[in-house]
């Protein structure tokens, strides 16, 4: 899956969770970047990526994540 397609799923999943369809997300976004991502929605958005794409993610991957790029290595690690 290339990185463009996995980017589009994930934005799809933020839109959902933080009902702002006007959002859009880069590689390069942060938690910081995005007015309503704190941390109950980082949870929320977290099990929906893991459902979008059937996959886990560990504890220790989530801390690692400084933004939306490195879950997306995530991702592609695991796809």
């Amino acid at each position: 899956m290339e990185r463009s397609e996995i980017l589009s799923k994930i934005n799809e999943v933020f839109v959902d969770v933080l009902d702002n369809e006007e959002l859009v997300i880069t590689e390069e976004t942060t938690a910081a970047d995005v007015e309503e991502w704190d941390s109950l929605t980082h949870i929320q958005l977290v099990v929906g990526i893991e459902k979008k794409f059937g996959i886990r993610f560990t504890s220790a991957e989530i801390q690692k994540w400084n933004n939306v790029g490195e879950m997306m290595d995530s991702i592609v690690e695991k796809a």
